[in-house]
């Protein structure tokens, strides 16, 4: 059996047959373990969602680690009033043992487009919290707050 080069793909190929010779396939994992996800990694993409983003920022306003001025150019006026009425309550704040609150898991809903009716679980030592709130695409395409809940109070 001759073999040529087929001009058209530069394959050595088979002079009678005109098929391509056989290739091997690339070398491919075969056991069922996978690399650990890097936590660092999950937490920059967690961050990237703004409902991840605007529960961290509420966290560290009500557990009183960061004043409510700061959450100023992120709120419209009624969330800003709740956050001012909320925050020295500290309502968040760490449990006895010391351990700060954390943001253990947070979910969406879209009623209608630019609009994120967020609710966050908030754990604290042996305490577990509800965070609900409400965020709006305003017309700088920036999102804002526009309404706090807290344990199912709306305050």
């Amino acid at each position: 059996m001759r073999t040529g080069i087929n001009r058209t793909t530069g394959n050595r190929t088979a002079a009678r047959t005109g098929r391509p010779a056989a290739r091997t396939a690339p070398a491919r994992r075969t056991d069922s373990r996978r690399p650990a996800p890097d936590p660092a990694a999950r937490r920059r993409e967690r961050e990237r969602l703004p409902r991840y983003w605007f529960a961290e920022r509420l966290l560290l306003t009500l557990s009183g680690q960061r004043p409510v001025h700061w959450m100023l150019g992120h709120t419209l006026g009624a969330a800003y009033d709740q956050l001012a009425a909320l925050a020295p309550y500290a309502p968040l704040l760490p449990a006895p043992p010391g351990r700060s609150p954390a943001v253990k898991h947070c979910d969406e809903f879209r009623p209608s487009p630019g609009v994120i009716e967020a609710f966050a679980r908030i754990v604290s030592g042996d305490r577990l919290l509800a965070l609900a709130f409400r965020l709006e695409r305003c017309t700088d395409q920036r999102w804002r707050c526009s309404a706090v809940e807290l344990g199912g109070t709306r305050r």
